[in-house]
């Protein structure tokens, strides 16, 4: 992983305490694009998952009022700024993140073999990826248990995860 240049960090203080004066969680931000087509993203999510349209405009106003006192925060010129919820297939990179997963099918990228991690099963030594429900997630590593094998990934050796959205049967699409 690439290191966030400092004002970014700055942006991510700032926009963790709008979150938080609005009663959200600051799940993930993103500052993508170029020129004039530069934009930072900032995903807001509760405990509940009941994220709303307001609470969107409401973080997005709170952070505005410290972007405003600072015009120079963000250093190249004009930006848009995105509030949205990270969404029902949300990318997962803090251990919190893969916490609140638990239960939840995910798709996971190593970036060595799941031998590598001491995974011995002839079926799982050579994979790289693992596309099933987490058992649990600690402040190390998140857990897998496949028929009866456990895969224990530490978030190190993490390069992509994601929650996959699950069709049930009965379920309207």
């Amino acid at each position: 992983m690439s290191e966030k240049p400092s004002w970014m960090e700055e942006i991510e203080k700032l926009a963790l305490e709008a979150a938080t004066a609005e009663g959200c969680l600051l799940y993930d931000v993103e500052f993508v694009g170029a020129g004039k087509f530069r934009t930072l993203r900032l995903f807001i999510d509760k405990e509940d998952g009941s994220v709303s349209i307001d609470d969107c405009s409401n973080v997005s106003k709170a952070l505005n009022v410290f972007l405003d006192a600072d015009e120079e925060l963000i250093p190249g010129g004009p930006y848009n700024l995105e509030v949205s919820t990270p969404g029902l297939e949300r990318q997962l990179s803090k251990p919190w993140h893969f916490k609140k997963a638990v239960g939840k099918l995910v798709y996971v990228k190593t970036s060595t073999a799941l031998e590598s991690l001491g995974v011995t099963d002839k079926k799982w030594k050579a994979a790289k990826t693992v596309e099933d429900v987490i058992a649990s997630a600690d402040d190390e590593a998140v857990r897998f248990l496949i028929n009866d094998v456990e895969i224990k990934i530490p978030y190190a050796m993490i390069e992509k995860a994601k929650v996959l959205f699950e069709v049930t049967k009965g379920q309207k699409k």
